[in-house]
């Protein structure tokens, strides 16, 4: 699937659409350059499901953790991932053996640690706005 988002309330609104779509259990990867809107898009994901608080992107932290009210959502950024067994010293596996949504943000730093996501979604900057392509990886989503 592909669309184009005009603008971050448009990338939100996705991010809000995933929200009912992604069961509470899934893999997300989020491909795309510095500022091409995945955190935005995470952004909108938590804010329709009611969290309030600010969301940023956890590029320092490598994770952000979020406590719904029916879900437990893991917020990764590995750009600053130099090695990818890093991802062993966080204790990687444990975030993925919990009933969790995980999105990851610069996958490609993580080959070898990461298992196979669920769905893969591109944003590529476009103009004013964005282009989306949304992958579904494995079936039953």
């Amino acid at each position: 699937m592909k669309q184009h988002l005009n603008n971050t309330e448009e990338t939100e609104q996705f991010g809000a659409q995933l929200w009912e779509l992604l069961p509470p259990k899934c893999l997300v990867f989020l491909q795309g350059d510095l500022g091409a809107g995945k955190t935005t898009m995470v952004r909108g994901f938590l804010r329709a499901a009611g969290f309030s608080g600010a969301v940023k992107s956890p590029t320092y932290t490598l994770v952000e953790e979020y406590s719904l009210a029916d879900r437990q959502v893991f917020h990764f950024d590995l750009y600053r991932v130099v090695d990818p067994e890093e991802l062993e010293w966080i204790g990687i596996r444990d975030y993925f053996d919990q009933d969790a949504v995980c999105f990851i943000e610069w996958p490609d730093m993580g080959k070898g640690y990461l298992p196979e996501p669920d769905v893969v979604i591109t944003l590529t900057p476009e103009g004013s706005g964005r282009s989306l392509e949304l992958k579904m990886i494995k079936k039953g989503l």
